[in-house]
């Protein structure tokens, strides 16, 4: 009992601030410098404002939707910023061969990959669920499939590169942490070496949103078990997970006008800085991160 009590204390505070720091790493914009990224969705809104903060850090980015014209824009603006390198290539996500033959365009145009961050979704809105089984399979084809058909065309360039996959996912995939409808709320769920640690998402829908939510949970189910499986096979590519609530993108506030109050909906140039952060920051000590950001 002497014992506990003269060395437990100190050791156990040891411990604590080891898992403190190492939990905490602090973010550096020159982590993202030089390195090779794509980012989807990235014609407007969270993917757009992504493109142009890897800019400000010197990264090189290869862009995608559908729209070529807005793409142009955006490109000329990643260059007017700094990016090391900037391109863009139209198309749609629900063509999955598009979705494979983009990953290797990307490639070959970057020289390889170091982060693939996937942040587009197919065109939805609040309404109940009334028996449409297109609209159920173009949502899980663009917004499900389509991410498993890119992490897959990536994954060989991300082994070389140890590289990463960010997957932007939605607190309609089930985030229970009760903050949400006044938070911006980030879980950054990180492949450690050998163990996970997930924050506890998954188990909670949203109305009006169905097809939409279903898309969102296989993301969640899908993305944890890879995550597992490179901890086991020793797969040095990391995965997070964004679990993110009511962002004032124009897609969001258009979806949910007359619906839900937008007032203190976050920042999307502030989300998109904390998606980057949490794909930089793998953490190989600590197997998971939380951050909570304040609206």
């Amino acid at each position: 009992m002497a014992f506990k009590k003269k060395y437990l204390p100190p050791l156990l505070g040891f411990f604590l601030a080891y898992y403190y720091y190492s939990a905490n790493e602090e973010f550096r914009p020159e982590m993202l410098q030089g390195k090779k990224v794509i980012v989807t969705g990235a014609s407007k809104g969270i993917g757009e404002q992504m493109a142009y903060h890897l800019a400000k850090m010197g990264a090189h980015v290869v862009v995608t939707a559908r729209s070529k014209e807005t793409l142009k824009k955006v490109v000329s603006h990643c260059l007017e910023l700094g990016a090391a390198s900037a391109h863009y290539i139209p198309g749609t996500m629900e063509d999955m061969t598009f979705a494979e033959q983009f990953v290797a365009k990307a490639g070959k145009l970057m020289g390889g990959l170091d982060m693939l961050i996937l942040n587009h979704i197919t065109n939805t809105s609040m309404n109940l669920f009334s028996g449409d089984i297109h609209l159920v399979r173009r949502s899980m084809e663009v917004n499900f499939l389509s991410y498993v058909v890119l992490s897959a065309a990536a994954l060989p360039m991300l082994k070389q590169s140890n590289g990463s996959i960010v997957v932007v996912s939605s607190k309609a995939a089930g985030c229970s942490c009760g903050l949400c409808s006044k938070w911006i709320c980030v879980h950054l769920k990180t492949r450690s070496s050998g163990s996970t640690k997930d924050t506890d998402v998954g188990k909670m829908s949203s109305p009006l949103v169905a097809p939409y939510s279903a898309s969102k949970f296989a993301l969640d189910g899908f993305f944890s078990s890879v995550r597992m499986e490179h901890s086991v096979t020793k797969v040095n590519v990391s995965i997070t997970l964004c679990i993110l609530g009511l962002i004032n993108t124009d897609t969001a506030m258009k979806a949910v006008s007359g619906i839900l109050s937008t007032v203190g909906a976050s920042s999307k140039e502030e989300c998109a800085l904390e998606i980057i952060k949490g794909g930089a920051l793998r953490q190989e000590e600590d197997p998971g991160i939380l951050v909570i950001k304040k609206l």
